[in-house]
């Protein structure tokens, strides 16, 4: 893969696959890495062209816990951005959250705040909690993403005592789909009724 990328960059051709015919490109790369490219061209797993290539302007930026003063205005970026998303209003953004967001190291870096700010907005993190990025894999967005569709579809089979079809229409879904969300959560619509509480 190093060499044909180093070739696009030398001759700014481009070859389809299966065919023969060489295709001008006028491209620019912009690259990012984590790893330290030149050691790793001295340990022969990249190519020391392929460097030189890349590396016409190159730009260090330091991870989140080395410029705290960022976090703020980054999880308020994070944070609107995923109003937006979810269709949710921005919660207030405490003086003494951003002071505890900017007290974290955040090893997962700018991704995990922006999994935070999403939780936030979400009503799923609470403040001074933030899910670590080591936890990904049990508690990651998608996991809190089913919890508030959970809560989001018990509060209005609340709200409508259980009736399927008037939930549908207030979360504007079609039937079948509410009934996959409803077994995929396990709720039974029938403990919402009236005469299910007497």
């Amino acid at each position: 893969m190093q060499v044909k990328l180093l070739r696009v960059l030398q001759e700014r051709t481009i070859e389809r696959l299966g065919a023969n015919q060489l295709i001008p490109v006028n491209c620019r790369v912009i690259a990012a890495t984590k790893e330290d490219l030149l050691r790793r061209s001295e340990e022969h797993l990249f190519r020391l062209d392929l460097y030189y290539r890349l590396n016409v302007v190159s730009l260090n930026i330091p991870p989140l816990r080395q410029r705290r003063e960022d976090i703020p205005e980054l999880f308020y970026w994070f944070a609107s951005q995923a109003a937006q998303k979810y269709n949710r209003p921005l919660p207030d953004i405490s003086p003494m959250l951003l002071a505890w967001l900017q007290s974290q190291s955040w090893p997962g870096n700018v991704r995990e705040l922006k999994h935070n700010a999403e939780r936030f907005v979400l009503g799923l993190l609470t403040h001074h909690q933030p899910v670590p990025m080591t936890q990904q894999e049990e508690s990651g967005l998608t996991a809190c993403i089913d919890a508030f569709e959970k809560k989001l579809i018990e509060d209005m089979l609340r709200q409508t005592e259980g009736q399927v079809s008037l939930t549908a229409r207030l979360l504007q879904l079609p039937r079948k789909t509410l009934y996959d969300k409803l077994n995929k959560h396990q709720i039974q619509p029938q403990v919402y009724r009236p005469e299910s509480s007497s």
